[in-house]
This record gives structure tokens, C-alpha cells and sequence, in this order.
């Protein structure tokens, strides 16, 4: 798996300033991948449908916004969030007793990560297309054709 230690590998998001509550800055949308282990995916369904209160306060309070995780029947599991800063939200959540005590309750959960919490682990993806941001450089070029 690849570390992420880059923020070139994401992009940032097209939405206005201000709709990110920790900054007025536009918030960088991340993507990442893991995989569940097959026989774990019931139970893994079952702890996300009802995470800590403390660990979802510690993710929101470190700027994690709109976060969400998706998982395949096959054990794969995508992760969408955006953030001021993807770095400095992992390294503010490792800094939380919560998530030490989360990362290691779910480790046993993961299959690839080389032995390392889940939270060290991502696979980020590199963002190709979005909608939002070609729109508007296609209005922005429309725009300037008019003129």
C-alpha cells in the first residue's frame, strides 16, 4: 500500500469558500481505498453504523468534513473526505487518545496493510475528473469567447 505524504495527490474542491466550517478556504477532497477482510465485512458494517460519539467529534474537530466510506462486496473499501489540510487532519488525529483506541480495535479488520493501523495504510487516489471543475472552466472559456 502506498503511504499518502503528498497533497499533490489531490486536488482542491470547486466549492465556494466558507462551506467548510474549520476554514474559508475551499476544502481538498481526498479519496482512498483499503480492504476488509471478507470474513469481517458483517461486523465491519455493523461497528460503522454506530461509531464512538467521542471518535466522531474527534474527526470533525481535526477537519474532517463529509466523510464517508463505502464498502464492495468483495471487502473493498473507498473513503471520500475533504479537509483544509489532509496532513495535518491525520497527524491531529493521531495525536487523540480516541483514535488510538479505534485504529487499534479495527485492525484486525484490514488485509494489506503490512501490519500498520488502517489510518496509515491509505491507498490515495489520484482525482481525474470533476464535474464541478470542468464546468466552470468550460463557462469561464465560454465566457471569454463572448467577450
Amino acid at each position: 500500500m502506498k503511504r499518502f505524504k503528498n497533497t499533490a495527490f489531490t486536488r482542491r474542491s470547486p466549492h465556494p469558500p466558507g462551506r467548510n466550517p474549520v476554514t474559508a478556504a475551499p476544502p481538498t477532497r481526498v479519496c482512498f481505498t483499503l480492504r476488509v477482510r471478507p470474513d469481517r465485512i458483517e461486523e465491519y458494517k455493523e461497528r460503522h453504523a454506530a461509531v464512538w460519539p467521542d471518535m466522531l467529534r474527534a474527526l470533525a474537530a481535526t477537519g474532517w468534513t463529509n466523510y464517508s466510506l463505502f464498502l464492495g462486496e468483495d471487502g473493498l473499501l473507498v473513503g471520500y473526505l475533504e479537509t483544509p489540510d489532509f496532513d495535518a487532519a491525520r497527524e491531529a488525529m493521531a495525536r487523540t487518545d480516541v483514535n488510538a483506541r479505534w485504529q487499534e480495535s479495527m485492525a484486525p479488520f484490514f488485509e494489506g496493510t503490512g501490519g500498520a493501523h488502517a489510518d496509515d495504510a491509505f491507498n490515495v487516489l489520484t482525482e481525474v475528473f470533476n464535474l464541478e471543475t470542468q464546468l466552470a472552466a468550460a463557462d469561464a472559456a465560454a465566457e471569454g469567447a463572448r467577450k
